[in-house]
Order: C-alpha cells, then sequence, then structure tokens
C-alpha cells in the first residue's frame, strides 16, 4: 500500500514556510492546535480527508494531528492542490497526502481509494466525493465510520439526497450551517 503519492518531496521546504506564514494569519487555529497537543482530544481516532490541498487545510491537518488524529489527505479538486503543501505535510509532519496538482480523473478516483484504505472513523470532505465513494464502492468500511464533515453547499446537497432516499449510513455535519 502505498503512502503517499506527491509530485516532488524537494518542494517540502517551500511548503512549510509557506504553512508558518499562513499559521500567523490563523490564530483561533493555532490556539487550538496548542490546546490539542495537552488535550489529544482525537487519540486513536483515524479520519480520511478529501479537501483542498492548500497552506489553510496543511494547518488543520497540523492541528487535527496535534490532537492525536491519524489523518491522511487527499485533493478534492486538483486544480487547487498546492505541490509544496503536499511535499511539506508528508516529508515533514509526516501525514499522508495523495494528491498532485492537476492530476487526471483516474489518478484522482485511485487516490480517493486510497484515502479510503486507511479506514477512516471520521470523514472530512469537500464536495462529497469521499463519502459517495464510501458509500458506492466501499461500503464494508461503513460500519467502522462515526461521522463526517462536508464544507461545500454542492456536497450538502448530494448528501441530503442521500439521506433522503435512505442511503447514508452514518451522520454528517456540515460545517457552514
Amino acid at each position: 500500500m502505498a503512502t503517499h503519492h506527491i509530485l516532488d518531496p524537494n518542494l517540502a521546504e517551500g511548503g512549510r514556510r509557506r504553512m508558518d506564514w499562513a499559521a500567523r494569519e490563523m490564530p483561533v487555529l493555532t490556539s487550538l492546535e496548542e490546546r490539542f497537543r495537552k488535550e489529544r482530544p482525537f487519540e486513536g481516532i483515524r479520519m480520511s480527508c478529501c479537501m483542498h490541498v492548500t497552506t489553510e487545510t496543511a494547518n488543520l491537518m497540523r492541528t487535527l494531528q496535534a490532537g492525536g488524529a491519524d489523518i491522511v489527505l487527499t485533493a478534492s479538486n486538483p486544480l487547487s492542490t498546492q505541490d509544496d503543501v503536499a511535499a511539506a505535510l508528508v516529508t515533514q509532519y509526516e501525514i499522508p497526502v495523495f494528491a498532485i496538482k492537476g492530476e487526471d480523473d483516474q489518478t484522482y478516483y485511485r487516490n480517493l481509494h486510497a484515502a479510503l484504505d486507511h479506514k477512516p472513523q471520521i470523514t472530512m470532505d469537500d464536495g462529497a466525493d469521499l463519502v459517495s465513494t464510501l458509500h458506492r464502492e466501499r461500503r464494508d468500511l461503513l460500519p467502522a465510520v462515526i461521522c463526517g464533515t462536508e464544507e461545500t453547499t454542492t456536497g450538502v446537497i448530494r448528501l441530503r439526497a442521500m439521506a433522503a432516499d435512505g442511503m447514508l449510513e452514518f451522520p454528517v455535519m456540515a460545517v457552514n450551517d
């Protein structure tokens, strides 16, 4: 099983510098990271995340990791992936990332499956592709899933349709509501 799929690990230093710069503009997340280091609220929880691989998301991943979460990240939109950030997460924070800017559809779905191979207990989604793939193709993993989050209106619409059809197997919180 692959441990990550990124463009170039040598981009990591630039990604780390940009993550640090972004973190200075995210004081609430920084304070949560400090609190989580002490309290470890996600100790032992496996999370699979399908989100934009950006400096902001990277700092969220660091915060969840500080809280004890065992995280895997894949891209929700390959066009927004920041390859240097993906490299920094993998090489400097030991967070598995499956994302390359501009990846084709076949690679995108292979990376979704790599995130699901992590056997998540919590999902974090941006567009409902991870949760939809989990329900359509990886149903064997559903019993272990406690809950999930969804970031976009489009994803919420997809999930509400699944729920109305009786197909959504676990609760998902719309984070923007």
